[in-house]
């Protein structure tokens, strides 16, 4: 008897799995037009007379037992070359939009907004998103996980946005070779999803529970084609680039430089990518944002560079987000990149593949020899949305400069992992889990290790509880990869629940109970985290959390509290304590928005830390955004440190002329780093996924360090299609 609760969560999570798509009956008819379709936000071309109607949306947020207070109409149709949506969005709160800016892949809280939700290939977890905020400002995205957002990729389409009163319409025109699916399928996934900031109303075309976001693929309803989209002849994509750009140093002179490379895209076939790119150029990618460091281990900063974006999932989601065994910021770092490849996509509706190939330049006044690096992953769907996976990651050292063996120490000839994991999700996303299990191989045996994990996690509209455990080998090494700590065992658990007042301003209440304990290889405890946080959300959109800590550390390497190059705590020595912290997000209809947060309590060696953060933000709507981040903090300690106090201010103007011409500005000053940074770009999109662009950035570091980098970009790109 006492193995029958066990027994029966068993078997509903078995029959979870294969349960049948969940709004299957949802299912709007494309059919398709001979007539011309004209993108001007207006739509009303004769082709979207004759256009079946997506309507009657579903509330989400607040609560997910209603209809939608205003009316929305999505229309669909297509022809040999593209997909066209024709969406009208209707208004019965008279005032205006709630925009952000023109600026593309814009914040989705802060606008309102519609997102069209593609899933080609209908395995619920993958696909696109494309989209617009009510000022045209556009949106485009891939999709993993079942319903996270990639927002880095951008591909190739048109749309237009008109506005009056009573209502906002949107119109596009998405080309079958800007997107992968398979050839002959005549049913899709897809979803509709609206916010309306006015009402504080976030809505789908198919019910979803508001526990998930609108991009849950598990509730997406069926796109049903009168005949299979058209099989794509072979086509390619050629993006070069010219180049120029002045850097200066100061210790160094002024150094000139011409560029020339770029991309080429082969559609292999409806659903598979190839991807060449030869002596490649990120100065335009955005700086990374900076935040103070209190954390004894590396910090993680996202991949903003186009070529590793498309389909990154497959390669880059592989383990936990401290356990990845492949991460792409480590290729190309600091080093020339002179080419790579990648193949990736979807061979069938189970199958995904991806294999990429990248080479870097060698440097011959620090010994770094050419180097390899070679990914193979390979994913099979099973039961309804779950997977499995496996990933051969292989870093290769090639032509050392000088062959010797102190050489071959800091550069190993190689590092390579192997690994296997399962993706756990239920058919209706309650039930999400992952188990994996990867092997290190190296030239040195003290390379050589393994690290696993397993969790599962819960999730229904008012409960959400979930267990996790991992293990990492003092031996195991991932040198493309992130992996920040080893040499511990790791065990978490979570539990959630929240109320819902019939009436009044909160919209939901409830605590969360978070434990993290942490142990080296003989089962001794380390460090534990304990927090209990108490969360309420406003009907308004705003919300406000307080959290109590407690927290147990005993050092396993020498730590400077500070960050600030101060003396080290000595290996060894245990520290306790207890803190308590509180935040506030404001409402993102106010042309002025804000966040407040703040932790006061203990700190190591029986201190005391203070922490402030905020962050501001003004529109002058849709044209001018400007936002600024401020954090400081107070750390009080005995001798030698005693007082340490640092501020980190960040400041960002963001000017849209238009949705296509755009100016940003970003200063940062950090003094915990004695670093001072100061990045402007602008960028003209004079055709469709071709750019123009300017870029000044400035880094300086402050007193008592020296030096000084400031390099000036002006680089062109433009998209060929065959």
């Amino acid at each position: 008897m006492k193995k029958l609760p066990l027994t029966l969560l068993l078997l509903i999570l078995v029959l979870q799995l294969f349960a049948q798509k969940k709004n299957e009956s949802f299912r709007l008819n494309i059919r398709k037009t001979n007539l011309a379709v004209k993108i001007d936000g207006i739509g009303d071309d004769e082709a979207w007379k004759d256009a079946d109607v997506a309507k009657d949306f579903h509330m989400v947020i607040p609560m997910d037992i209603d209809k939608a207070t205003d009316k929305t109409e999505i229309r669909m149709t297509y022809d040999d070359t593209n997909i066209y949506l024709l969406a009208t969005f209707y208004n019965s709160i008279s005032g205006r939009y709630f925009v952000e800016s023109l600026r593309r892949d814009f914040s989705f809280n802060k606008n309102d907004n519609f997102l069209l939700f593609l899933d080609p290939f209908n395995n619920q977890t993958t696909g696109f998103t494309f989209g617009s905020n009510a000022a045209g400002a556009q949106w485009d995205g891939t999709m993993f996980a079942g319903s996270s957002v990639d927002l880095n990729w951008d591909s190739k389409w048109i749309s237009e946005v008109t506005r009056d009163d009573e209502k906002w319409v949107f119109e596009m025109a998405l080309p079958f070779k800007s997107i992968r699916y398979e050839d002959g399928v005549k049913e899709w996934g897809i979803n509709f999803s609206r916010l309306h900031l006015a009402s504080s109303e976030k809505s789908s075309w198919t019910p979803v529970p508001r526990q998930f976001p609108t991009s849950a693929m598990a509730y997406n309803g069926v796109l049903v084609w009168d005949e299979a989209p058209p099989t794509p002849r072979f086509n390619f994509s050629l993006i070069p680039y010219v180049l120029g750009q002045t850097t200066y140093d100061l210790d160094q002179s002024t150094d000139y430089v011409a560029k020339i490379g770029g991309d080429v895209k082969f559609s292999l076939s409806s659903s598979l990518n190839l991807d060449l790119t030869i002596n490649p150029d990120f100065s335009q990618v955005e700086v990374d944002r900076q935040i103070t460091n209190l954390d004894r281990f590396e910090l993680f900063f996202p991949e903003r560079r186009q070529f590793f974006l498309e389909n990154a999932d497959i390669f880059a989601n592989f383990g936990y987000e401290r356990i990845r065994p492949f991460f792409s910021r480590r290729i190309g770092l600091g080093i020339p990149i002179n080419a790579g490849l990648r193949l990736s996509g979807n061979i069938d509706e189970n199958w995904r593949l991806g294999v990429m190939d990248i080479q870097t330049e060698k440097d011959e006044d620090t010994g770094l020899p050419s180097q390899n690096f070679g990914v193979i992953s390979l994913q099979r769907r099973v039961f309804s949305r779950s997977s499995i996976g496996l990933l051969f990651v292989n870093k290769q050292s090639i032509n050392y400069p000088q062959d010797t063996d102190s050489l071959r120490t800091i550069y190993p000839k190689y590092n390579r992992n192997l690994g296997m994991e399962y993706n756990l999700a239920s058919s209706d996303n309650l039930w999400n889990g992952k188990a994996f299990l990867l092997k290190s191989f190296a030239p040195d045996k003290n390379g050589n290790g393994i690290t696993q994990g397993a969790n599962i996690e819960y999730k229904s509209r008012k409960w959400n509880w979930g267990i996790k455990e991992e293990y990492v080998d003092s031996t195991y090494t991932a040198e493309v990869g992130f992996v920040p700590r080893k040499g511990y065992f790791n065990f978490n658990a979570f539990l959630g629940y929240l109320f819902f007042p019939e009436a009044g301003p909160v919209l939901s209440h409830g605590p969360v109970v978070n434990s993290i304990y942490f142990f080296d290889k003989n089962i001794k405890q380390t460090d534990h985290q304990n927090t209990l946080q108490y969360l309420l959300n406003f009907r308004n959109r705003s919300s406000l959390s307080f959290e109590g800590i407690n927290e147990y550390v005993e050092l396993l390497a020498p730590f400077d509290p500070t960050g600030t190059g101060k003396d080290s705590l000595a290996t060894g020595t245990k520290h306790r304590w207890n803190a308590f912290g509180a935040s506030y997000n404001s409402r993102p209809q106010s042309m002025f928005t804000y966040s407040l947060g703040g932790r006061y309590g203990g700190y190591y060696e029986d201190g005391s830390l203070l922490s402030l953060t905020t962050e501001l933000g003004y529109r002058f709507q849709p044209y001018v955004s400007l936002s600024s981040n401020i954090s400081y903090n107070n750390i009080k300690l005995p001798e030698p440190w005693n007082t340490t106090e640092f501020w980190l201010i960040g400041s960002e103007i963001d000017i849209t002329f238009t949705n296509k011409l755009f100016f940003a500005t970003l200063f940062q000053y950090n003094e915990q780093s004695k670093n001072f940074n100061l990045n402007s770009r602008f960028q003209w999109r004079y055709a469709p996924a071709s750019d123009l662009f300017l870029v000044y950035t400035n880094n300086e570091l402050l007193d008592p360090l020296n030096g000084r980098i400031w390099s000036l970009t002006l680089k062109m790109t433009y998209w060929f299609n065959k």
